[in-house]
């Protein structure tokens, strides 16, 4: 379906019932989110917010809340979309097939900007206080705008074409931010607008930003879409949406001239000021930090502009539709990208970037009688130096020849390792790294560890399907669980602090290779603390979550019978992973009781939403 602007696509939803209005206000201190998240989990509809307090402006949340929904969205060109991609894997195919791609040269054209006049544009100057000033969280530090197409472009090769635009958190007031004046701008320097940043501040000039929020929803989708350095997002936006992207330039600004809002400014060299906290994506809040200070230039709207939002937490939120619908666009690329990988998966119940599984392939030594990984270890250095894939903490790889291993069936591919994993050999540790900013496992921010977990060759091992009965006779474990195939979860009574868990876990390795004999078949126990699991039989996700957003792999990683040979770490009984809540990590994320009263009547019997009760 092609849109010219957003409210074509509400009408469009709504006409096919997969949107709904609030007419009543509502404040967008904390009860827009609660909403939200509310209706997401009960897998409901758009929510168009017709009265946003304390602004003139309605908003809308929840666009890309099912992967049925956003498919909807882009029905008419989702094909499209995937058949470029083809086309850019294997060229010859359009040589061989002329007739089957003539629709997709019809898209290329579509994928060139187009540049207009400004007041095509239908634009009005505001200021930042008149926008929907949306907190998320009760812990947040102010506003912040969470679905931003963040522009900039690069000052050795001005113009759109070598431009970025990125999803980058936008905090709109609070901290020490001069109301209306200036707003804060949250990313990684190896990101496109920090590599653009780098620049101007070498050459000791602003970069010119410009926030282009809302517009046909392939606008937003493009902001995230992980498109190979030199491809300008504003040709996927144009293709994906069936329309060229618009744009002119005002004051020297680049703008959208389909968005519905506009804020342009500068971000001046070496000029930061702290930035946060946030509740983000990986379920817990990301803490106050200096990050660069934009100073607001200008602020347009259309007249009947409507504000896009989202509400990120601990997965699945909505960013988790927008992760399946690349995957069906994109995910046919990935051989081409890094060669000998088949498939990639970003776990989203990890938060994404703590988890990689990936499926790769073993070529390089056919002639050993014991297989071991060999192209797998080259394979994952790939992975872990390729874009947004470098941010991985914990990277489980495996290959095999005979059958089809498929890393989107996530318990199925963990059976699949831990059932072929020599620990004596295949944990390999990258110490003193980087991992992603909001990862607060580490010593510091945007410091770390990882782990690449390589397994390869024939199954060397039955798992466990329940937990060791002599576990009952340990008086310093407690609530022992059973959390997939080979793992089992406990909690050790005697822990008062951090410092002492090299201790406490010595004493509980020594105990187990007492009794090493009740373990066969237990690859990796987790010690837990805080938590309270579900039942492991239906859901996965507890496990993926406490362990892999807890755990920093060089600090929180031992092991029964555990060695160091030659500077390689290895074990020999299960290892074991610290998961426990540190004094170090960030909270996490929790709605506030008296919000959860104060929305409660939207749910009621009567109310617009109680259906999603």
């Amino acid at each position: 379906m092609t849109y010219t602007n957003l409210q074509s696509c509400l009408i469009d939803l709504e006409k096919n019932g997969h949107l709904i209005r609030i007419k009543e206000e509502v404040d967008p201190d904390l009860e827009m989110a609660a909403i939200h998240l509310r209706v997401f989990s009960k897998g409901g509809p758009a929510i168009l917010f017709e009265k946003v307090k304390g602004s003139n402006y309605k908003a809308v949340s929840n666009l890309f809340g099912t992967l049925e929904r956003s498919k909807f969205m882009f029905r008419d060109t989702l094909s499209v979309m995937q058949e470029l991609v083809q086309l850019r894997n294997s060229p010859m195919d359009a040589l061989k097939k002329p007739l089957r791609y003539i629709s997709t040269g019809l898209a290329a054209y579509k994928a060139l900007p187009k540049k207009s006049s400004f007041s095509s544009g239908n634009f009005k100057e505001i200021k930042i206080t008149n926008l929907p000033l949306i907190k998320h969280w009760p812990m947040d530090g102010g506003a912040f705008v969470t679905l931003p197409q963040v522009y900039t472009e690069d000052i050795d090769k001005p113009g759109v074409m070598a431009s970025n635009l990125g999803m980058y958190r936008v905090q709109l007031n609070g901290n020490d931010y001069e109301t209306n004046k200036e707003i804060g701008l949250h990313y990684q320097i190896h990101r496109g607008i920090g590599v653009h940043q780098n620049k101007t501040n070498k050459k000791n000039i602003p970069l010119k930003v410009s926030v282009f929020v809302g517009g046909p929803p392939a606008h937003t989708l493009a902001a995230v879409m992980p498109l190979p350095e030199g491809i300008s997002e504003l040709t996927f936006a144009g293709a994906l949406g069936g329309k060229r992207f618009r744009y002119t330039y005002k004051d020297g600004f680049c703008i959208s001239l389909d968005a519905d809002f506009v804020i342009t400014g500068e971000v001046h060299p070496n000029e930061n000021k702290p930035e946060g906290p946030f509740g983000d994506h990986l379920g817990y809040y990301s803490l106050k930090h200096p990050f660069p200070v934009m100073r607001v230039h200008k602020v347009y709207a259309k007249e009947n502009a409507i504000w896009p939002f989202t509400v990120v937490g601990r997965p699945p939120q909505e960013d988790t539709a927008f992760g399946a619908l690349i995957h069906e666009i994109s995910g046919s690329a990935i051989p081409n990208e890094i060669p000998g990988v088949k498939e990639i998966h970003a776990v989203d119940a990890a938060g994404v970037h703590p988890l990689l599984l990936a499926v790769g392939s073993e070529r390089y030594t056919p002639y050993l009688k014991n297989k071991r990984p060999a192209e797998l270890l080259t394979q994952a250095n790939r992975i872990l130096g390729t874009g947004q894939l470098s941010l991985a903490k914990y990277l489980f790889i495996s290959a095999d020849e005979t059958k089809e291993i498929n890393c989107h069936d996530i318990r199925g591919f963990l059976k699949h390792v831990f059932e072929r994993i020599d620990l004596n050999r295949d944990l390999h540790f990258h110490t003193k790294t980087t991992i992603d900013t909001l990862d607060y496992s580490g010593d510091e921010i945007n410091e770390g560890s990882k782990l690449v977990l390589a397994a390869y060759g024939d199954k060397i091992r039955d798992l466990s399907m329940a937990l060791p009965n002599v576990l009952a006779e340990c008086d310093f474990i407690s609530h022992p669980f059973f959390l997939m195939e080979g793992v089992i979860a406990v909690t050790l009574n005697s822990y008062t602090n951090s410092k002492n868990a090299k201790e406490e876990i010595k004493i509980l390795s020594l105990w187990i290779e007492e009794r090493i004999d009740h373990f066969k078949g237990i690859v990796q126990i987790v010690i837990y603390n805080d938590f309270e699991f579900t039942s492991s039989t239906k859901n996965l996700n507890d496990y993926l979550w406490v362990t892999y957003t807890r755990s920093n792999p060089s600090n929180d990683i031992y092991g029964v019978f555990e060695f160091i040979e030659n500077k390689h770490w290895g074990c020999r009984g299960p290892m074991i992973i610290d998961a426990r809540k540190k004094p170090h990590h960030a909270p996490e994320l929790k709605v506030a009781k008296e919000t959860e009263e104060k929305i409660a009547r939207f749910f009621e019997k009567g109310g617009v939403l109680e259906k999603w009760a």
